[in-house]
Parts: structure tokens; sequence; C-alpha cells
């Protein structure tokens, strides 16, 4: 059986960044799931559709074809033949994201999608229903946080770093809103599985924080 790891937490918690790290620290792969629903939300923005309207989103699904690669050792994530990594990391499309990802139909077919990949290699998968819907028999389940305003200052800095100005303010006004709308969605809701370890980042350094993580895993696998 392949090794499976699953990372669960909110939004700005640092689940790709640091997941990256521990991946790599361990000699696996990552797989953020998180860049397969934000390119699902690209793809309703591109053809303006509502990514609030389930119908138009469910029925625009099968035109919808993301696939994953690795190139040294990291995730390209590609959208009907097209390279997206890089187009995916905005506010919009995060937004766009976090409204079709509610929607059963997106969910079940993400979902597939992720548990094959899982299936197939020793690979660490972050998200938001990691533990509790996509991997449940993962040996490894954590769930990542961090304080509000911890997170919301992490992604104003990443935010600046990429050129995006956005007061710190409405990133922390925007972070409140999309944690609301992914703990209360119908669909596999956001929450910490019942055998998950937290892992509360805030006022750890990165260093400590992977570190932490990679403690839980070794503990789990021994020496991994």
């Amino acid at each position: 059986m392949p090794i499976n790891i699953a990372i669960d937490g909110p939004v700005g918690a640092g689940k790709s960044t640091i997941s990256d790290a521990v991946a790599a620290r361990l000699g696996i792969l990552h797989l953020d799931t998180g860049a397969m629903y934000r390119a699902v939300g690209l793809y309703m923005l591109r053809g303006g559709i509502d990514p609030q309207d389930e119908s138009r989103v469910s029925a625009a699904l099968p035109q919808v074809n993301i696939t994953v690669n690795y190139v040294n050792g990291k995730q390209q994530t590609v959208l009907n033949g097209e390279d997206v990594t890089d187009l995916i990391r905005t506010g919009e499309v995060s937004a766009a994201a976090s409204a079709a990802s509610k929607w059963p139909e997106v969910r079940r077919k993400m979902v597939s999608a992720q548990q094959r990949i899982a299936s197939e290699a020793d690979i660490l998968l972050d998200g938001r229903d990691i533990g509790t819907r996509v991997l449940r028999e993962a040996p490894v389940k954590i769930y990542l946080t961090a304080d509000a305003e911890e997170r919301a200052r992490r992604r104003y800095v990443q935010n600046l770093e990429n050129g995006d100005t956005t007061p710190y303010e409405k990133v922390l006004e925007e972070l409140r809103k999309r944690d609301e709308q992914d703990m209360n969605r119908e669909t596999d809701p956001l929450r910490q599985a019942e055998d998950a370890i937290l892992v509360d980042t805030t006022g750890m350094t990165f260093e400590e924080s992977v570190e932490a993580i990679i403690a839980v895993v070794r503990n789990a696998y021994g020496t991994c």
C-alpha cells in the first residue's frame, strides 16, 4: 500500500507551502487538491458561468478535464491541456473555486480523481475534505490551522509578493467569508476528522510547522 498523508485546514493555513516542504523532506509527492478546484473555478469564470449557479456548473463539468503532472517533483495543474498552475492563484479564482466546490457533482468528480491519484503513489494530499472524505483510511491525518488574523497576515504578505495590493482588512474579511462558506456547505464541509491530529501554527515558524507534521508522520510510519 502506498504512503498516504491527509492534511486539511482552512484557507491561509499554509497547507500548500508546508505540504510541499513536508513531501520534499519525506521524498514523496504532494497533491494540492485545492488547485484542482481552482482550475474548475477558472474554467467557469472564463466561460462566463456563475459558479453559484449549480445547474450551469454541473452542465459544464463534462467539458472540464483536469490532470496533474509532476515536473521536478512540483505539481503542474493542467486544464483541458493548458498549464494553469500560475493562473489559478488570484483572489477571483479562489472565490470562484470556493463557490463551485460546494456543488455535489463537482466534488464527486474531483474526489474520484484524487482517490485514483492517491492509490497509485506515495503521496501527501492537502485540502478541506481529505481526511473526512477523500482518504478516510489514511494512517496520518492532520488538521492544520492558525487563527484568522495570522492566516490573513500570511495571505496579505503572499499577495504583495505577487503584486496584489489588496488591503489587509479586506483580505481578513474575505478569509472569514471563505471560512464561513467552507465550514457550512452541505457537501463535504471543512471540519477536523475525529482521528486527525490538530497542528495550530499560530506563532510557529515555517520550519517548526514542517517539523511538527514530520514528527506525526514518522510516529505513524516509522523511518518514513
